[in-house]
């Protein structure tokens, strides 16, 4: 399952991450992705490819994922719809109950209502109302 806006889970796990940092004109690219081992001391539930008896060639699966990565790229140069719509269907349901953590250290509580057509997330919150997220760590309730 996919979370927002960047972290693969497996039975509510985390199975790796990308990191994204902007450097004037560029984005910086770092992919994690737990092969053999994960960690045990985190503030979330985490695993490895190994924990499910999988047990990739890590220069493989860096070849794989780079190739697959460059097709996807070229998809959303061409739109994000693509990109959007195959994300939401690896996603938690719609209606899933997150926290967002912010830059400002504030926190946000709501349920899942999708991605807007820029790929934002959309917070349902108590109120009725929606929240378009731009950037925050991001959290299953």
């Amino acid at each position: 399952m996919l979370k927002w806006p960047n972290d693969v889970l497996i039975d509510g796990a985390k199975l790796s991450g990308i990191l994204l940092e902007r450097v004037g004109d560029a984005v910086i690219l770092g992919f994690g992705v737990n092969l053999a081992h994960h960690p045990e001391d985190l503030d979330r539930k985490a695993t490895s490819l190994a924990t499910h008896g999988v047990t990739p060639d890590p220069q493989l699966f860096a070849e794989t994922l780079a190739e697959s990565f460059a097709r996807w790229v070229s998809r959303w140069r061409d739109g994000i719809a693509p990109v959007r719509e195959r994300w939401l269907v690896r996603a938690h349901p719609i209606g899933t109950a997150l926290t967002a953590r912010l830059a400002d250290g504030s926190s946000i509580d709501g349920l899942f209502g999708g991605l807007d057509s820029e790929g934002a997330l959309i917070l349902r919150l108590a109120d009725g109302t929606s929240r378009v997220i731009h950037a925050a760590d991001v959290f299953l309730l």
